[in-house]
């Protein structure tokens, strides 16, 4: 159910046509505009990127925070990785000495 007021639309647009030729190669040139524009927002964002880096380089205090908050963080991700590592050592260690203790017990594998 369309709305009277587009049921006329609607007719127009169904009686409407188009006599202008297309210009030759115009398929071709649409899509060329296109892949330049996508190569100008890609090297846009790019050059943006860089431009921010140089800005926080060309500043020794901010250059020097910003070196020392990576630092910070991949030494925490380290000692995080290092923390998860021991813990699933210790209890794989622990489980094995109990079973050479008591081979018997109901958590050691049978072999």
């Amino acid at each position: 159910m369309t709305p009277p007021g587009e049921e006329a639309l609607d007719k127009v647009l169904r009686q409407w046509t188009v006599a202008a030729p297309v210009p030759p190669r115009f398929q071709e040139q649409v899509w060329q505009r296109i892949a330049k524009t996508d190569q100008r927002s890609e090297a846009a964002t790019l050059s943006g990127l860089w431009r921010m880096i140089e800005g926080v380089v060309r500043r020794p205090r901010i250059a020097y925070a910003y070196l020392a908050v990576l630092m910070t963080i991949g030494v925490a991700a380290g000692a995080w990785a290092a923390q998860v590592k021991t813990t699933r050592l210790d209890s794989e260690l622990s489980l094995r000495y109990v079973q050479a203790i008591d081979p018997y017990r109901a958590d050691s594998p049978h072999p």
